[in-house]
Protein backbone atom coordinates (compact mmCIF):
# COMPACT_ATOMS: atom_id res chain seq x y z
CA UNK A 1 0.00 0.00 0.00
CA UNK A 2 1.54 3.16 -1.22
CA UNK A 3 2.29 6.42 1.43
CA UNK A 4 -0.49 9.43 1.01
CA UNK A 5 1.70 12.76 -0.20
CA UNK A 6 1.31 13.59 3.45
CA UNK A 7 3.32 10.78 5.15
CA UNK A 8 5.89 10.58 2.45
CA UNK A 9 6.46 14.25 3.06
CA UNK A 10 6.51 13.88 7.20
CA UNK A 11 8.87 10.41 6.08
CA UNK A 12 11.45 12.65 4.21
CA UNK A 13 11.36 15.23 7.17
CA UNK A 14 12.14 12.53 9.23
CA UNK A 15 14.71 11.18 7.38
CA UNK A 16 16.18 14.57 6.92
CA UNK A 17 16.33 15.16 10.72
CA UNK A 18 17.77 12.43 11.29
CA UNK A 19 20.19 12.69 8.85
CA UNK A 20 21.22 16.39 9.90
CA UNK A 21 20.76 15.89 13.73
CA UNK A 22 22.65 12.25 14.60
CA UNK A 23 25.12 12.13 12.17
CA UNK A 24 27.09 9.55 13.57
CA UNK A 25 24.11 7.09 14.39
CA UNK A 26 23.54 7.34 10.67
CA UNK A 27 27.30 6.79 10.09
CA UNK A 28 27.20 3.88 12.35
CA UNK A 29 24.28 2.26 11.41
CA UNK A 30 24.08 3.40 7.64
CA UNK A 31 27.76 1.92 7.13
CA UNK A 32 28.88 -0.98 4.65
CA UNK A 33 31.26 -3.67 5.67
CA UNK A 34 34.64 -3.01 4.25
CA UNK A 35 36.93 -5.10 2.76
CA UNK A 36 40.29 -4.74 4.87
CA UNK A 37 43.06 -2.95 3.32
CA UNK A 38 45.85 -5.76 3.10
CA UNK A 39 48.19 -3.09 2.07
CA UNK A 40 48.34 -0.96 5.34
CA UNK A 41 48.53 -4.81 7.05
CA UNK A 42 51.46 -5.72 5.48
CA UNK A 43 53.26 -2.12 6.23
CA UNK A 44 52.12 -2.77 9.70
CA UNK A 45 53.61 -5.98 10.11
CA UNK A 46 56.89 -5.13 8.50
CA UNK A 47 57.20 -2.18 10.87
CA UNK A 48 56.16 -4.29 13.86
CA UNK A 49 59.24 -7.51 13.11
CA UNK A 50 61.51 -3.83 12.33
CA UNK A 51 60.32 -2.99 15.63
CA UNK A 52 60.90 -5.57 17.47
CA UNK A 53 64.40 -6.52 15.86
CA UNK A 54 65.42 -2.76 16.93
CA UNK A 55 63.93 -3.71 19.85
CA UNK A 56 66.14 -6.68 20.63
CA UNK A 57 69.32 -5.48 18.73
CA UNK A 58 68.80 -2.27 21.51
CA UNK A 59 68.98 -4.59 24.32
CA UNK A 60 71.38 -6.68 23.24
CA UNK A 61 74.04 -3.74 22.18
CA UNK A 62 73.13 -2.18 25.66
CA UNK A 63 71.96 0.96 23.72
CA UNK A 64 68.68 2.56 25.38
CA UNK A 65 67.91 4.69 22.39
CA UNK A 66 68.15 2.15 19.57
CA UNK A 67 65.56 0.15 21.90
CA UNK A 68 63.28 2.64 22.24
CA UNK A 69 62.98 3.72 18.76
CA UNK A 70 62.36 -0.17 18.22
CA UNK A 71 59.52 0.00 20.54
CA UNK A 72 57.63 3.18 18.50
CA UNK A 73 58.31 1.71 15.05
CA UNK A 74 56.56 -1.64 16.44
CA UNK A 75 53.91 0.66 18.42
CA UNK A 76 53.60 2.57 14.72
CA UNK A 77 53.48 -0.78 13.08
CA UNK A 78 50.82 -2.27 15.19
CA UNK A 79 48.79 1.05 14.53
CA UNK A 80 48.86 0.87 10.70
CA UNK A 81 48.28 -2.89 10.85
CA UNK A 82 44.97 -2.28 12.83
CA UNK A 83 43.42 0.84 11.29
CA UNK A 84 40.37 0.85 9.40
CA UNK A 85 40.63 2.00 6.09
CA UNK A 86 39.32 5.79 5.08
CA UNK A 87 37.70 4.80 2.19
CA UNK A 88 34.21 4.95 3.83
CA UNK A 89 31.54 6.53 1.36
CA UNK A 90 28.88 7.97 3.30
CA UNK A 91 25.94 9.54 1.17
CA UNK A 92 22.81 11.50 3.13
CA UNK A 93 19.91 12.59 0.87
CA UNK A 94 19.53 16.28 0.67
CA UNK A 95 16.65 18.36 0.41
CA UNK A 96 15.78 17.39 -2.75
CA UNK A 97 16.18 13.54 -2.29
CA UNK A 98 19.56 13.43 -4.25
CA UNK A 99 22.49 11.68 -2.89
CA UNK A 100 25.30 14.01 -1.63
CA UNK A 101 28.43 14.21 -0.17
CA UNK A 102 29.19 14.86 3.21
CA UNK A 103 29.90 18.51 3.89
CA UNK A 104 34.25 19.07 3.22
CA UNK A 105 34.80 21.01 6.31
CA UNK A 106 33.00 18.20 8.71
CA UNK A 107 36.11 16.04 9.84
CA UNK A 108 35.03 12.23 10.73
CA UNK A 109 38.30 12.77 13.37
CA UNK A 110 38.55 12.02 17.06
CA UNK A 111 35.96 12.79 19.13
CA UNK A 112 37.08 16.30 20.05
CA UNK A 113 37.04 17.18 16.18
CA UNK A 114 33.38 16.38 16.35
CA UNK A 115 32.56 18.21 19.57
CA UNK A 116 34.30 20.82 17.31
CA UNK A 117 32.15 20.65 14.49
CA UNK A 118 29.13 20.28 16.51
CA UNK A 119 30.13 23.60 18.25
CA UNK A 120 30.57 25.40 15.30
CA UNK A 121 27.22 24.29 13.92
CA UNK A 122 25.06 25.43 16.95
CA UNK A 123 27.37 28.69 16.63
CA UNK A 124 26.10 28.93 12.66
CA UNK A 125 22.45 28.12 14.06
CA UNK A 126 22.33 24.73 12.05
CA UNK A 127 21.80 22.72 14.73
Amino acid sequence: MPLSEQEQRLLDEMERSLYHNDADFVATVGATRLRPNYRSIALGILLAVAGICGLIAGVALQMLWLGIVGFAVMFTGVLVALSPSKSTRHFAKGAAGSPRAPKPHQKHGGFMDRLNDRWDNRQDGTH
